[in-house]
């Protein structure tokens, strides 16, 4: 069987909304944020955000300021008429708009940025403190992770290298594939099962001159598989087409197809073969792509799901 679950552009669900905005009230409880001062200081949390900017940014015009903390410029306004009535600004009209004012902390702001920052030190300290080390590692670990999703620009990820299979990666491409297809079609272990047949028998009478397997690697951890075996003298079929959700979007699995197609194209198979389903539209595209036709359809019950396989060919 051959497949490549679908893109990550699915629906996002009730529950994993849900998830996200419960973790929202929890941490914004946790640092405080809610209070009408922030740390028990005399600023809400958007004016000492204003204060963090100015403090690390030096001299910047206010538009600027308030555009990179996204706040509404009358909110913005009122909070540079305060921090101007406390003399902890000092404002300058900008010489190409006189309409337009560049701000600066006095000393009297750098001192209470840096209570302010001395109080958000001592805060998340005594919040981390109960904690273990190997507990705060995980911690800031799922932060960075956090950061790294949500992030935009969003960093493209490491590309990945296509290689040849390392001991204990055959056990990855049943688990993964097992785990995968579980969690996105429901299918029951029954699909394991088949798959931990596919890999035995590649394993127990590999033909090194006419079949391959590529392992998708991005830093040393496997993210993608297929097979090609062979078929007869003359057709070869490719098999377990897998990508990880988390290596998909970088067109990995046109890659690893296309590899397939030229190995078995340099072995002098004259045709390629293989089974999917129907309700895998992601890898449907890919074979599309690669050249392959659908030739057949057959209904079946399988892997616990009322399916419709599909046989796709080309020509070599």
């Amino acid at each position: 069987m051959t497949a490549s679950p679908t893109q990550s552009t699915a629906l996002v669900s009730d529950d994993e909304v849900q998830a996200v905005r419960a973790f929202n009230r929890f941490y914004t409880h946790k640092l405080g944020v809610l209070d009408q001062q922030l740390l028990k200081s005399p600023f809400s949390l958007s004016e000492a955000r204003v204060l963090y900017e100015l403090a690390h940014g030096g001299e910047q015009p206010a538009k600027e300021i308030g555009g990179a903390l996204g706040l509404d410029p009358g909110y913005l306004s009122r909070i540079v008429q305060s921090f101007d009535e406390s003399g902890l600004i000092v404002r300058k009209p900008l010489p190409s708009d006189r309409r337009q004012y560049q701000l600066s902390l006095t000393a009297k702001g750098r001192q209470a940025f840096a209570r302010l920052e001395r109080l958000t030190q001592e805060d998340v300290a005594a919040m981390l403190r109960p904690l273990s080390g190997e507990d705060r590692r995980r911690l800031t670990g799922a932060m960075e992770t956090i950061e790294r999703l949500l992030g935009l620009p969003r960093t493209p990820p490491p590309r990945a290298i296509l290689r040849e299979p390392r001991p204990g990666d055959m056990g990855w491409v049943v688990q993964s594939h097992g785990a995968l297809y579980a969690s996105e079609y429901g299918f029951d272990s029954g699909f394991e099962a088949l798959v931990a047949e596919i890999v035995a028998k590649y394993m127990t009478s590999y033909d090194a001159s006419r079949e391959r397997c590529w392992i998708a690697d991005i830093e040393g951890r496997p993210v993608g598989s297929v097979f090609l075996v062979k078929a007869s003298d003359d057709v070869a079929k490719l098999r377990l087409l897998l990508l990880d959700p988390a290596a998909r979007g970088q067109g990995l699995g046109q890659r690893l197809v296309a590899e397939c197609v030229s190995f078995a194209r340099a072995c002098g198979y004259r045709r390629m073969t293989l089974w999917t389903q129907s309700i895998l539209v992601a890898a449907r595209k890919i074979y599309q792509d690669a050249g392959f036709e659908l030739v057949a359809t057959e209904p079946h019950r399988s892997f616990g799901q009322n399916l419709t396989g599909e046989t796709w060919e080309r020509d070599l």
